[in-house]
């Protein structure tokens, strides 16, 4: 038998294990959400929350008004008492929650109900979290929800695959005024439930459902595209996510009233952020961190910035990701498995900006009027300003992220 000695290294965290072997690291796991899956089930949102709640329904833009969403909810929760709370924008901005989070106090409400998209459902999460919490709540992003010690119960009727918020305890929120995106997390916040109906998805526009396959994409590989730590199932669930998303992405776009398409992109999204696939895995979110930047300094769409940036990202670490990328270029691309590592890798990284792009997605800043010069400086100097490092090493380092935007 051989010992192996773990090593956690103080300055990165990273585990290393002597003789050049690693295992899965621990983890625990507890995934509360109550999923309800299919079609015609918005109806049972009665069934999930008590008559006597005082319901607080959020959503967006009205566009759940149009698609017939908003009568079915009222129509199922007729024997509750519902305020709404509309105008939760697309990267949802805190002072727009806040005037939310007085209504909650102001009206005594105890469950939340979003009604939308993923960025509808991370607004929620902070209503619900800063009605309760004492203090400032921009600190909740400050501090990324380590605070929280209580949250108002929310429930979701998701339309909109992309966030994967319907089963995690995380959510992204904006700031106008210091033009900040940050994240934040606690387990106060996942939802009791969630009910997802793809039919919902029929109305979407395309540029909207290609931003949630992208995202969707992203989030997968943030947590695959890493340094080996002996996680074989895992690396096939991701994989096989990704196959499954890039076939079922093509239906979609050529019918969007697919229904069974849009069930599996969907099943798809929500699976790709709810944790259960990088159990005892390493991740990034360097890509995400990055494309927040850009989305809160010059308000391109998260998955426009997710697909500039994820590539050039690799490209920059990849000697840190060159098993992973070059066992997608096999399993994925369909590339010849005696081919070089870093040939594979290569293939990978082109694949996936290809990929992009067949989905009509930019994938050069220039493409959006963006200058990369600026946008490298600017975007390097804030996280050089919180002493801030980025990557499942964490040696992406600002002069690192400079020369990625540069390359962008």
């Amino acid at each position: 038998m051989v010992l192996l000695k773990i090593v956690i290294t103080k300055k990165d965290n990273i585990k290393t294990i002597e003789g050049g072997f690693f295992r899965m690291n621990n983890f625990e796991f507890q995934a509360p959400t109550k999923l309800i899956f299919g079609a015609d089930t918005i109806s049972k949102v009665k069934d999930e929350i008590p008559k006597d709640k005082k319901i607080l329904m959020t959503y967006g833009g009205g566009s759940i008004r149009k698609n017939g969403v908003y009568k079915q909810v009222m129509e199922a929760l007729s024997e509750h008492t519902v305020l709404e709370f509309g105008g939760i924008e697309p990267n949802p901005k805190f002072e727009t929650l806040m005037q939310a989070v007085e209504i909650v106090k102001k009206e005594n409400i105890d469950f939340l109900l979003s009604v939308g998209g993923g960025s509808t459902l991370d607004g929620t999460k902070f209503i619900a979290a800063a009605a309760k919490y004492e203090g400032d709540p921009w600190e909740i992003l400050l501090n990324g929800g380590a605070k929280i010690k209580d949250a108002i119960p929310l429930g979701d009727i998701i339309t909109l695959p992309a966030t994967g918020s319907e089963m995690n305890n995380g959510a992204v929120i904006s700031k106008l005024e210091t033009k900040e995106k940050l994240a934040f997390h606690s387990n106060f916040i996942y939802p009791k439930f969630s009910i997802i109906d793809p039919k919902t998805t029929f109305s979407l526009p395309e540029k909207q459902t290609v931003n949630g396959i992208v995202d969707t994409f992203v989030h997968t590989m943030e947590q695959y595209a890493t340094y080996d730590v002996n996680t074989p199932l895992q690396d096939e669930w991701m994989l096989g996510l990704i196959k499954t998303l890039m076939t079922e992405a093509k239906k979609v776009l050529h019918n969007p009233n697919d229904y069974e398409a849009r069930a599996n992109v969907f099943w798809c999204a929500t699976c790709g952020l709810n944790y259960w696939m990088s159990l005892g895995c390493v991740q990034d979110w360097s890509t995400h961190m990055i494309g927040h930047e850009l989305t809160a300094l010059y308000g391109i769409d998260h998955g426009e910035s997710l697909a500039v940036v994820l590539t050039r990202v690799w490209k920059n670490r990849k000697n840190d990701k060159m098993n992973k990328l070059a066992k997608m270029a096999v399993e994925v691309f369909g590339a010849n498995d005696f081919l070089p590592k870093n040939i594979l890798a290569d293939i990978t990284i082109k694949k996936t900006k290809k990929f992009f792009e067949s989905l009509g997605r930019r994938t050069k800043l220039s493409d959006y009027g963006i200058d990369k010069i600026e946008a490298a400086k600017l975007i390097s100097e804030r996280f050089k300003e919180r002493n801030c490092t980025l990557g499942e090493k964490s040696n992406i380092t600002p002069d690192e992220v400079y020369k990625i935007l540069m390359d962008c």
